[in-house]
Parts: structure tokens; C-alpha cells; sequence
């Protein structure tokens, strides 16, 4: 067979390195080798992605496929559940024309890959109307959400330390209280870690209270405080 089965690679990991499934760039590379090595395959090209799963904008995507495409190859990536959530890889790869192949899904076809999108697109939707309104009845109930520089306010008013701190204290656990119903959808959602909370909370446009980046120490701080609340919570109406 001089003349047989071509493969282009591609794989994607995220800034978080593993993204919600788990699989790294290694595991990826290994599952499409073996595959190409079982099937007699040859790897004509690899690409690979480093950014958010987020982004639609797939430079080393566009350059695969159309390698593939020249080529008359196939493109080969290692799990098509992992991008199963993005709807603009699965759109591209539906009409790129190209034939492709996922290592844990070899029975995925144009139908499957159009389904997806949309089951994605409505995912995404959902999660942003979801955090909408989450945020919505906290300002409903009077909360001003981010930093409401209290801390800041009781320096400059020259107040002592302890005020200082019970005000810090008050405004990081109302703060959490009000991102309690967010990060239970985000777990719900499958991302447990502290770095993949970090990540969806970001990719949700949710600041941290003094409106920085979320990094696995502040998420670990807001999922103590979170804990802490359902231990104990306030007291009950008089």
C-alpha cells in the first residue's frame, strides 16, 4: 500500500494546560500516534493550538485543515469531546470540506459535528444567561458587586485596624455569597479543579472583588469563604 492513509494532527490545550477533560498535549500526541501507527497511517503534518477553548479565532486550526485539504489528508484529533463545547472549532471542521477523524468518537460524521454546534451554542448560552441573572439578584438585593472600596474608604476616614479588617471581612463574604449560585453552575458544569474554576470564571467576564484576573489562590480563598457560609449561615428571618 504506497499510497496510504495520510493524517494531519491537531491538538489544542488550553493556558490551563488541561482543560476540563484532562487530556494534556502529551496524551494527545500519544493517542494519535498510536492510532496512525495501528492503521498503518502517515502523519503528514501536526499543529498545535495553545489558547482558550473560548476563542474562535484558530490560526494553527485554519492552517491544518487546509493542509489537509491540499493534501488530500485527513485531519486526525485524539478526543472530539473535549471540543465538543466550542462551536466555532465544530462549525469550522463542518465546512471545511475536509475529511477528519477523532480518535474517541470514529463513528463522528458532518451530522454528528453539526449537532454538536449547536447542543454547544446553546450551552454557552445558557451559562451566560445563568451568570446574568445570578449577578442581576444580587444587585437586585442592593449588592454592589466588585470591590465597593470600603477598606479603602476606612483609611482614608483614619479608622483603626479592627474596623478595617471587619469590613474586609464583610465585603469578601458578601462577595462570595453572591458568587455561591455561580461557582455551584460552574461545578455543575464539570470544572472542579481550582484552576479550571479560575478559567470559567474568567471566560464568564466575572472580576475578582478588586477586579484583577482569577488565579488559583484567590479561587481558593472564595471557595473557603463559600464553604464557610454553608457551615454557617446567617440567622434566620425574626
Amino acid at each position: 500500500m504506497a499510497d496510504g492513509l495520510r493524517l494531519v494532527s491537531y491538538e489544542r490545550v488550553s493556558t490551563a494546560r488541561q482543560g476540563q477533560s484532562g487530556l494534556g498535549l502529551e496524551a494527545q500526541r500519544k493517542v494519535i500516534e498510536d492510532h496512525a501507527k495501528n492503521s498503518g497511517a502517515t502523519l503528514v503534518g501536526r499543529f498545535t493550538e495553545v489558547e482558550s477553548g473560548r476563542k474562535g479565532n484558530r490560526p494553527e486550526l485554519v492552517k491544518a485543515l487546509h493542509l489537509a485539504k491540499v493534501t488530500g489528508a485527513t485531519l486526525v484529533i485524539a478526543k472530539l469531546d473535549r471540543l465538543s463545547r466550542n462551536a466555532a472549532f465544530l462549525l469550522a471542521l463542518r465546512d471545511s470540506g475536509v475529511r477528519f477523524l477523532a480518535c474517541d468518537m470514529p463513528q463522528a460524521n458532518d451530522l454528528t459535528v453539526g449537532i454538536m454546534a449547536l447542543v454547544a451554542e446553546a450551552e454557552r448560552e445558557a451559562i451566560s444567561r445563568r451568570t446574568k441573572e445570578a449577578l442581576a439578584a444580587a444587585r437586585a438585593r442592593g449588592t454592589k458587586l466588585g470591590n465597593p472600596n470600603g477598606a479603602a474608604a476606612l483609611r482614608r476616614a483614619g479608622k483603626g485596624g479592627e474596623a478595617l479588617r471587619a469590613t474586609v471581612t464583610a465585603n469578601a463574604e458578601a462577595f462570595a455569597q453572591d458568587l455561591a449560585p455561580v461557582l455551584a453552575d460552574i461545578r455543575a458544569e464539570g470544572h472542579l479543579s481550582l484552576r479550571a474554576i479560575a478559567a470559567e470564571l474568567t471566560r464568564r467576564g466575572i472580576q475578582t472583588r478588586r477586579g484583577g484576573k482569577w488565579q488559583v489562590s484567590n479561587v481558593m480563598g472564595l471557595v473557603g469563604r463559600c464553604r464557610a457560609l454553608m457551615s454557617h449561615p446567617a440567622s434566620g428571618d425574626p
